[in-house]
């Protein structure tokens, strides 16, 4: 058997599969089912949670069972190289941090405006969901 893909996510992409469907909702569940090996840090988590209770009202029980429930199948990597390579939006460095940290293949992002103009960062291909869903 292959070695599996390593794939990091940026935040909007657990956001729409947590409260929307398709593309990035397929792509967590290949994670779930262990299809694919998906890499997080404590920063991108702790986005997420501020963005679900600040967009859109999760209370902190929600986000809780939320972040468990991720618990059970994300590898979290503490990044140890800062980069900074997004001088627009400083934040979605974590996300490339993140991804070489856990010498991923893939960055599946749904930032048309900082993170998927990049196509590349350190060998590491930054694709939208409904593309990386066309190479698993």
């Amino acid at each position: 058997m292959p070695p599996k893909l390593k794939v990091v996510f940026d935040t909007n992409i657990y956001i729409s599969a947590i409260i929307f469907s398709g593309p990035p909702e397929i792509c967590l569940e290949a994670a779930r089912e262990g299809e694919i090996g998906l890499y997080t840090s404590k920063t991108i988590l702790l986005e997420l949670a501020n963005k679900l209770r600040s967009k859109f009202g999760y209370t902190e029980e929600e986000i809780e069972d939320i972040l468990i429930g991720l618990s059970k199948f994300v590898r979290l990597v503490e990044p140890k190289v800062k980069i900074n390579r997004i001088k627009e939006d400083p934040s979605d460095n974590m996300i490339l941090e993140a991804a070489v940290e856990a010498k991923a293949d893939f960055i599946v992002s749904g930032d048309k405006r900082h993170i998927l103009p990049l196509k590349e960062f350190a060998g590491i291909k930054i694709i939208s969901a409904a593309t990386f869903l066309k190479q698993i």
